[in-house]
């Protein structure tokens, strides 16, 4: 982990920082993608989500050409940026402590933002945890090497090391140099910090240390595939959000499924060859909504919940034809996952479903799975989140959760820190 010269928008002012930035890329949706676009010309959207002539986001990607002309759109947009000062570069190296406050009285979450050295294949260093698309790798790929430059962070969840959280506590003090709150009401605040004795005995604590990546797999793994094709493995580096596990790291949010094309009726009579189903009373959205958070936040629950956003269902005492169908071969800790005996047992095996894009679609909150069913005429399967410990569990048995499976809250906003890689 190393200080880098940042690159930042000249305007610091929260109203304004709040209009320039962004959630991660892959949780804008197109809708959203317009709304931020519109609420400022320079908005970062434009740079992680370039468009082109008026199309979608990536409409005409689906060829190496399509790709080209869309980063070398985001390219030119970032030189022009700079070169009209929009975007100014900080005269010393630095490494920012970024705190990220819920407006609902949980806990802050707070890290480091700095550059990480990618790891030599075979490193235990820095660990993954889910699986990822070669296309969506390529299409990152491809936006690095355009615009040279990381523009939003990964963030790696690291092991406990009172040193860093002494350093971190001290570096808090004063005024932040960067601060907004988002449309979640999440309050971001971050500290520019270059003093050379604190960074390097910040240096040696992440050094002894691991890290579990619990966000941006996608971009790490289009970091690794840059850094190949520069011949630079090893010496390349990604710009990342470096917070402890447990407390004062993040917490770990469920991701939902839809399959499209799926009656309530037909999924439960296909899960009942495998689970007890047991449809539950709701009445209105906010009553089948406010059963869903009991069900979440109650320990001693299990299993899985299925709706059409009319009916719910609930899943559990999955027999051994549902066990059977997760590979045996896997470690421990991987088999004994709710989103692995959702995806092989009930989703593959019951229900018949692959897990492409187009059979099993992603919601990152239950609204927006709840949507997605009825805009698809399907059925949400609702998931309960993972602990961080069984994510650390996964990783370093060298194992992959299912894609999308783990959702780290809060995030980091996108826009307020970038790294040119010539740092």
């Amino acid at each position: 982990m190393r200080p880098f010269r940042a690159l930042t928008y000249r305007r610091h002012d929260p109203g304004q920082l709040a209009r320039v930035s962004s959630p991660a890329y892959d949780l804008v949706t197109v809708a959203a993608r317009h709304q931020l676009a519109q609420a400022d010309p320079h908005n970062v959207v434009r740079l992680i989500l370039p468009e082109l002539g008026g199309t979608a986001p990536g409409a005409d990607a689906r060829t190496p050409a399509g790709t080209e002309r869309i980063v070398d759109h985001a390219a030119r947009t970032l030189r022009e940026w700079e070169d009209q000062g929009v975007l100014v570069r900080d005269a010393e190296p630095a490494l920012w402590v970024y705190e990220l406050r819920p407006s609902d009285g949980t806990p802050a979450t707070v890290g480091w933002l700095g550059a990480v050295t990618l790891p030599e294949p075979g490193s235990r260093a820095v660990l993954p945890h889910e699986d990822t698309f070669p296309v969506a790798v390529e299409g990152r790929r491809a936006l690095l090497a355009a615009t040279r430059t990381d523009l939003e962070p990964i963030v790696l969840a690291h092991d406990a090391e009172p040193a860093v959280a002494e350093l971190t506590a001290a570096a808090r003090a004063g005024e932040p140099d960067l601060r907004l709150v988002d449309s979640d009401g999440v309050a971001h605040s971050l500290w520019r910090v270059t003093d050379p004795a604190v960074l390097a005995e910040l240096g040696a604590g992440w050094r002894r240390t691991s890290a579990v990546i619990a966000d941006g797999h996608h971009r790490f793994a289009a970091a690794l595939a840059h850094a190949r094709r520069e011949g630079a493995p090893g010496r390349s580096a990604v710009l990342a959000l470096v917070t402890p596990m447990g407390a004062g790291g993040l917490r770990v949010e469920p991701i939902h499924r839809v399959l499209p094309g799926l009656s309530l009726d037909a999924a439960a009579a296909a899960a009942a060859r495998g689970f007890r189903v047991t449809p539950l009373p709701v009445g209105s959205r906010s009553d089948l909504v406010e059963h869903v958070r009991r069900w979440q936040r109650d320990p001693r629950q299990s299993g899985f919940l299925v709706t059409d956003g009319r009916g719910l269902q609930h899943l559990d005492r999955p027999a051994d034809v549902v066990r059977a169908a997760v590979p045996a071969e896997a470690p421990d800790a991987w088999r004994r996952l709710d989103v692995v005996l959702a995806h092989h047992g009930l989703a593959e095996q019951l229900w018949g479903r692959s897990d492409g894009p187009d059979d099993v679609l992603i919601a990152h909150d239950l609204d927006q799975a709840l949507d997605l069913a009825d805009e698809r005429t399907g059925v949400a399967l609702l998931l309960r989140a993972p602990s961080p410990a069984a994510v650390a569990a996964v990783a370093r048995e060298g194992a992959r959760m299912p894609r999308k499976s783990t959702l780290f809250v809060p995030k980091p906003r996108t826009g307020l820190v970038f790294r040119p890689h010539e740092d």
